[in-house]
């Protein structure tokens, strides 16, 4: 077979980091006779494999991008050379890995296939749990939710170990009929049925290794929680007298609730340290037969009450008691109602998805009281990463900046955000002989690798580095979306001081191609905002209650992942006017159901709705009031002045000849809209390269060429008919 001796060098994409995808130049990849997501044997000082993808352009032919975790397999360092040949993969009938005890312990193996569908390993070969992209019609959501779900957000950031495959010694790849499981030594999986198991009758099969208590004075953000938490576990177990004269009961239940990874199990864990514990972990004991889950809550119900008492914890108690029960879920509240029943015994639980939850949980003698953990504000962030890092050798932090660009990050994103920098740091320390020390450019690296939990399977508006700067002209109009959106998350105390609360929505309304999206963009750019972006059309469902489903789930979404931007495209089609449709009145309880979200009981707190529209006069009025979308932004198609600044901002990347003077084009541009000068410039650059492709610059008779196959959009009749909307709207004159 052919072979070559090529340089390695760390591929730092994000998006093939610890994928197993190696890149080679396209002459190298002809060489060897190879196509796109072959496999690939790659020789160091240790044989390994991998699939083998394009280099990014200006790679060199001489190099072989490979990520860290690919380095690590072959037994090399960066630019150290290493021999790439063709390989013959075998799909995998099994694999077999090991991994952490947390690993083995949490993970099913239908997930663990999942996340390494379609690697290419062989025995020996560390492998990560970041899913490969597979390309279109297949996503790695379901895979990184399954993950989240039962590991933590830590898992972007484990590695497993192939102890064995078949065929035997591989190289092979994943597929999904190949059987891949927990190696020698690792734990029974939860989903046996542990009746023919040896363990003596009385013992509890699923228990998993607590980890060791926070003390609760390092509990940064949830201080007040714990002291509440704290006075009613004293109450109720050291002095259960004061309630009995009082006439109330002296049993505890509580609900701790808050987003995932925020630390609830932490908190409960701090909190009831210095009592007895026995903790049942929810998923893993869910994800038995019915049988297995009573007889596991019975053991632990009898463990806590048969002793000098404590506290039962069941951490994601949502899992083991969903909101559509089993027969057997009724009998398992009736265990848990008879621990709390028990003297001297305290039961907490923990959910990260409250609505759920079996709604009998929250009966007067079960979880009675709530505790509820929000997500944590940059000053919160600020002080966690401070916690986290407090006994790391480090240099230069700027953990301001770090905590203001993470928002939506709980307290184990940030612990995985930590633990991806010291992945850095220590691989800058062993490559270049130096002491290991953290420095801001690996927390910086980390961002681009760790996603929030909170936003893991959502689907987000692209946003890039982009921001208000990058939007040219339109002064009027950013001033407006910054007022009403940026000044509430970087001024709240101003607001609470003049007593006023911030504006709930905004609507932007405008000629097509005048950039009200590119302006969304931009403004969660500058905030540092999740944005959950949906175009009116989408949420609409022909069946009775889904669509106001739909609006339900993306604001709960949004206050998830706050703070956040809510951006309702084509709002016309999502919310017109009352009365007036013949959709079975699908369109009346969709509107509906916006209002209550945006003005109802359950406040939208660091959440901005924004709506975006060309027939503003089709919105149900109702939408535009006061407390609603009730800042209404005017996007004007783009005057002599806006259209240079746009064509400025839009050529930062075209490298233009000398004689092309975009404030003289864009005298001549009437009738164009922003997205049109955009256009007109990528054209320009496309008749450049057809004049000569190895062309260096665009000149203006490529800019002359491109204007004759690129016209304007805007429709003057349409233009002036929003000029009327805005004055009317500004006379007060519109309704």
């Amino acid at each position: 077979m052919p072979e070559l001796s090529l340089t390695a060098r760390l591929n730092r994409s994000a998006a093939d980091a610890r994928r197993g995808v190696v890149r080679l130049h396209p002459e190298a990849l002809a060489a060897l006779g190879l196509r796109e997501w072959d496999g690939i044997a790659v020789i160091g000082s240790r044989r390994t494999a991998a699939v083998v993808g394009v280099a990014p352009k200006g790679t060199p032919a001489g190099v072989v991008l490979l990520d860290d975790v690919t380095l690590s397999n072959a037994g090399v360092r960066e630019d150290a050379t290493v021999v790439v040949s063709p390989v013959t993969v075998y799909g995998a009938r099994q694999l077999s890995v090991t991994g952490s005890v947390q690993a083995t312990r949490t993970i099913p193996e239908a997930t663990l296939r999942q996340a390494l569908l379609g690697k290419v390993v062989t025995v020996g070969d560390a492998v990560s749990l970041l899913p490969r992209d597979l390309g279109p019609g297949t996503s790695t959501s379901a895979a990184t939710q399954a993950l989240a779900r039962t590991f933590g957000v830590a898992w972007t950031s484990e590695l497993l170990t192939v102890t064995a495959t078949d065929p035997a010694p591989g190289p092979v790849s994943v597929q999904p009929n190949s059987a891949v499981v927990w190696g020698v030594g690792a734990p029974v999986s939860a989903s046996h049925d542990p009746g023919g198991s040896a363990a003596p009758p009385g013992t509890r099969m699923l228990v998993r290794e607590r980890p060791s208590a926070v003390a609760v004075a390092d509990l940064a953000g949830v201080r007040a929680q714990a002291g509440k938490l704290s006075e009613w576990l004293s109450l109720a177990l050291d002095e259960p007298e004061l309630l009995k004269t009082l006439g109330a009961p002296p049993h505890l239940g509580v609900l701790v609730t808050g987003p995932a990874g925020a630390g609830k199990a932490t908190l409960a864990r701090a909190v009831a340290t210095p009592r007895r514990i026995v903790e049942l972990d929810g998923p893993t004991v869910g994800a038995t037969e019915s049988g297995t889950r009573l007889r596991e809550v019975g053991l632990a119900v009898s463990e806590i009450c048969s002793g000098p008492g404590g506290v039962l914890l069941i951490t994601d108690i949502d899992a083991l008691l969903p909101a559509d029960p089993e027969p057997v879920a009724t009998l398992i509240l009736d265990q848990l109602r008879a621990a709390v029943a028990t003297p001297g015994v305290a039961f907490l639980a923990t959910t990260a998805h409250p609505a759920g939850l079996d709604s009998r949980l929250r009966a007067p003698d079960l979880c009675d009281r709530e505790v509820a953990l929000t997500l944590p504000t940059a000053a919160v962030r600020k002080d966690l990463l401070e916690q986290l890092l407090r006994k790391v050798p480090v240099e230069d932090l700027k953990l301001d900046e770090i905590a203001s660009r993470t928002p939506g990050f709980v307290v184990s994103d940030l612990a995985a955000l930590c633990r991806e920098a010291a992945l850095r740091a220590a691989s800058r320390a062993s490559r270049e002989h130096t002491d290991p020390i953290l420095t801001q450019p690996d927390l910086v690296g980390a961002l681009q690798v760790i996603r929030p939990l909170s936003r893991s399977g959502a689907e987000e508006l692209a946003i890039g580095s982009l921001s208000l700067d990058d939007v040219g002209d339109m002064v009027e109009t950013k001033q407006a979306l910054t007022e009403a959106v940026l000044w509430p998350l970087r001024h709240p105390d101003s607001f609470a001081r003049l007593g006023i609360d911030p504006p709930r929505g905004v609507l932007l309304y405008g000629p097509p191609g005048c950039g009200k999206t590119f302006l969304v963009r931009a403004l969660a750019g500058s905030g540092q905002l999740s944005v959950h972006a949906v175009k009116g059309a989408e949420l609409m469902d022909k069946w009775v209650g889904s669509s106001e489903r739909a609006v339900r789930e993306l604001f709960q979404r949004a206050r998830d992942s706050a703070p956040s931007l809510i951006f309702l495209d084509e709002i016309d089609a999502l919310a017109p006017r009352r009365g007036q449709s013949s959709d079975s009145g699908v369109g009346d309880r969709v509107v509906a159901a916006l209002l209550t979200e945006l003005d109802g009981v359950e406040p939208l707190r660091d959440v901005v709705v924004v709506g975006a529209t060309n027939r503003p006069e089709l919105i149900d009025p109702a939408l535009l009031r006061p407390g609603r979308l009730e800042r209404l932004v005017f996007v004007p198609p783009p005057d002599a002045h806006a259209r240079t600044e746009i064509l400025r901002t839009a050529s930062k990347s075209v490298p233009l000849d000398a004689a092309v003077d975009l404030a003289e084009l864009a005298t001549e541009l009437d009738g164009y809209s922003a997205a049109d000068c955009s256009a007109l410039l990528r054209e320009a650059a496309l008749a450049a390269m057809r004049r000569d492709v190895d062309a260096a610059d665009v000149t203006a008779a490529d800019v002359a060429a491109a204007r004759s196959a690129v016209r304007p959009s805007l429709d003057a009749q349409q233009v002036e008919s929003l000029r009327g909307y805005a004055e009317q709207r500004a006379t007060g004159g519109y309704l």
